[in-house]
């Protein structure tokens, strides 16, 4: 039997590095507080790994991702929206719970619920297909020890305060760098990065190894179990899936989130309509910023899925249009401030336009590579996630009551 990549490298596929910045992963600068820099390189067909260091902590956490069959995978890891949508619902959990304790509220039996709802339309092999998003949809359920105002008011600041709250609210659309064969070209139809490309990341993902005495529970990240007390309750918590008109075609991300007796939120995600498995995350935000670094935090989980995601588009055009691209990989900054309650600022979240440099290989010609970009670009669900200004949907579920 053939081992696909991911079978190849072994265990572990998640980790955090000891040894990033001397592998040749450093943390990137840091005007807002909480900015992280995330390379992926492809491994073969659909499976990718990815290092996203934060400057923020200092941690590296190492990833792998993969694909459902339907789009030429083997599900030995978690797909790219699989890593927003924890991320995402950690983010605003995190954000939650501190609020409330600022405001010295109880909140008893928190139960938080997220909707990512994705569309498509066109044709991919020809180049016309985009994607979109729309407002995620987030439902909360706890007792707590204030009337309903307070509670409402509560969370919808909450939410406010999440960092990834700075790219869903207002357009930020994405820049980038192109390097193909190893020369840099401008990019003609997206938004061009005003930097200099970082040099090309080369193959040093194998010099990576885990840390000594790593913080990190053992697997922070696994295939969830169609069984038991947490599977009933993400299918208790489902909601219909919205009906879209003309040929868009729907992606709809379901996710729960709780806390563990430890303190670390764990996360349950399926995804309706496709063969792939229902995933189980944990989460956790590192040291001095509300956590203990025993899973990846919010941003880092972010991240990871805005680049695994285009980095899918990149290959899975390549592929359907026959194109001859031989090997390619990002580096991508993101640069998130530090939420409002956890990070104790206050504020709204703030975040700036993602920044990504593209490396390509191919025995094409730059138009090619200019070609994969803009279709990339265009039909990178996540991408989309930054251009649209979505403002997410909060609700409070009848359970929630005062004390």
């Amino acid at each position: 039997m053939t081992l696909t990549p991911l079978e190849e490298i072994g265990d572990p596929l998640y980790f955090i590095a000891g040894n990033a910045a001397e592998s040749g992963f450093p943390v990137p600068p840091n005007p807002h507080g909480q900015s992280l820099r995330t390379w992926v390189r492809s491994l073969g067909g659909m499976q990718k790994e990815a290092v996203v260091v934060s400057a923020a902590t200092g941690t590296a956490w190492r990833f792998a991702c993969d694909e459902g069959a339907h789009l030429g995978g083997h599900n030995k890891a978690p797909n790219p929206l699989t890593y927003l949508s924890a991320g995402m619902i950690a983010s605003y959990t995190a954000e939650i719970t501190a609020l409330a304790e600022q405001r010295q509220i109880e909140l008893r039996n928190l139960e938080v619920v997220l909707e990512n709802l994705y569309f498509r339309e066109g044709d991919f092999r020809k180049g016309t297909m985009s994607s979109s998003a729309l407002p995620p949809e987030l439902n909360v359920s706890c007792e707590a020890d204030c009337d309903d105002q307070t509670l409402n008011e509560l969370l919808y600041q909450a939410v406010a305060a999440s960092p990834l709250n700075g790219l869903a609210r207002g357009e930020h659309p994405s820049l980038f760098n192109l390097v193909h064969n190893g020369k840099e070209i401008t990019p003609a139809q997206v938004a061009s990065l005003d930097a200099e490309p970082f040099p090309d990341p080369g193959d040093n993902f194998p010099n990576l190894k885990p840390a000594d005495g790593s913080p990190a529970v053992p697997d922070f990240i696994k295939i969830f179990e169609e069984e038991g007390e947490a599977y009933e309750a993400l299918i208790k918590a489902r909601v219909p899936s919205p009906e879209l008109d003309g040929d868009k075609l729907l992606l709809h991300m379901h996710s729960r989130c709780v806390y563990r007796p430890d303190g670390v939120k764990e996360i349950h995600k399926e995804q309706f309509g496709s063969d792939v498995p229902d995933w189980r995350y944990l989460s956790d935000e590192g040291e001095g910023f509300g956590g203990h670094g025993k899973a990846p935090d919010a941003a880092s989980l972010i991240s990871a899925g805005i680049g695994l995601c285009f980095m899918t588009q990149m290959g899975r055009y390549a592929n359907m249009a026959k194109l001859p691209l031989t090997n390619y990989s990002i580096i991508q900054d993101t640069h998130f401030s530090l939420g409002g309650a956890s990070g104790r600022t206050g504020e709204a979240g703030v975040a700036e336009a993602v920044e990504t440099h593209v490396y390509l290989n191919t025995d094409a010609d730059d138009e090619i590579a200019q070609q994969i970009l803009a279709v990339a670009e265009k039909t990178c669900f996540l991408h989309a996630f930054c251009r649209n200004d979505l403002k997410p949907k909060v609700r409070v579920s009848k359970s929630s009551r005062a004390a």
